[in-house]
């Protein structure tokens, strides 16, 4: 039997504040970080062709970018750095004077209370392109485990607050956690890409971190798009192996699996939104074909629906203005 015309839902939807006072999902600038390209040089800001108002920024230009987003009150950056020179095994990225490493002396140095997040993967190091080292044509995963748990070291002895391990070789929380440990940084925290698919929507990123492989591709250790089973299980080994924070990659087409994992596991879960999320909806935006700010509410409020605490995205210093207004 019909409850119409005594139950009218449209009731609760009449005017604005009403709709803000039983809304169920929101998100708030404290869910946000901004992910940041830094490169060598000085006085360097070069935006990004095919992610529109995101640059390369030099260590300089970086530590204003970041008083920017401290002031906007988002409490985290993830930083990518891309080096001067790359090698078959990316010693760039676990060398003491690396242009992470260096970025983030200088940002602890004059924003500590900003959290300070580093991917720690090789493919924006080696020559080859790929995360890890490469023996007969293929990633072998044991050998990389010892190059990105000193990359990650390098990165916490530097001040990082938290090492975010991209690469999706097996085992590499464990062997970050016990060099982590060794070192006496027992307290850095790990957020692991747990559950990071091979996707074609990173298509503006690898661009911009000049990170693409030079041969075949990423399948044999990122995760096929088909799977959730498969996601679970990565999970719940990273977390078993210690990691403090775990990351669904990436997040508008992975809903349904940013909310299995919740729903799965009590643990801090990061979402990341892509460069080709980013990308699209700035093009589109650009085009006039639709509403940026709206389109931006309604993806990240999608993604903290979904079951993130925290949302990795491009958008977050626009969202953290819009904010503002709301």
């Amino acid at each position: 039997m019909s409850l119409f015309p005594q139950l009218r839902l449209r009731r609760l939807r009449r005017t604005e504040t009403l709709r803000r006072m039983f809304r169920e999902s929101g998100f708030t600038v404290d869910d946000l970080i901004c992910p940041l390209f830094v490169v060598s040089g000085h006085n360097v800001k070069k935006e990004i062709e095919y992610m529109p108002g995101t640059f390369h920024l030099s260590v300089d230009m970086l530590l204003r970018e970041a008083e920017e987003i401290n002031k906007l009150g988002i409490p985290a950056l993830l930083l990518f750095g891309l080096p001067e020179t790359k090698d078959e095994f990316g010693s760039a990225a676990y060398a003491s004077d690396g242009i992470v490493q260096r970025a983030v002396r200088e940002l602890k140095r004059a924003l500590p209370e900003l959290v300070v997040i580093t991917d720690v993967c090789l493919c924006q190091y080696t020559s080859h392109g790929h995360c890890g080292v490469v023996e007969d044509g293929r990633v072998d995963n044991d050998k990389t485990l010892a190059l990105i748990a000193k990359t990650a070291l390098s990165h916490a002895e530097a001040g990082a607050d938290i090492v975010a391990p991209s690469d999706m070789m097996d085992g590499r929380v464990a062997a970050i956690r016990d060099a982590l440990e060794g070192g006496d940084l027992k307290d850095t925290i790990i957020m692991s890409y747990a559950a990071k698919y091979a996707s074609a929507f990173y298509g503006p990123f690898r661009d911009a971190a000049e990170s693409a492989p030079l041969f075949g591709d990423r399948r044999s250790y990122q995760m096929d798009p088909a799977n959730v089973v498969e996601a679970l299980r990565e999970v719940e080994l990273d977390i078993a192996e210690g990691a403090d924070v775990i990351m669904v990659k990436p997040a508008l087409s992975y809903l349904d699996v940013i909310s299995e994992v919740s729903e799965s596991f009590d643990h801090p879960l990061a979402a990341y939104s892509v460069s080709g999320e980013y990308s699209m909806i700035k093009a589109a935006a650009q085009k006039g074909w639709l509403d940026e700010k709206q389109t931006v509410f309604e993806l990240l409020t999608s993604i903290k629906r979904a079951g993130a605490d925290l949302i990795i995205t491009y958008h977050a210093k626009d969202a953290a203005n819009w904010l503002k207004s709301v």
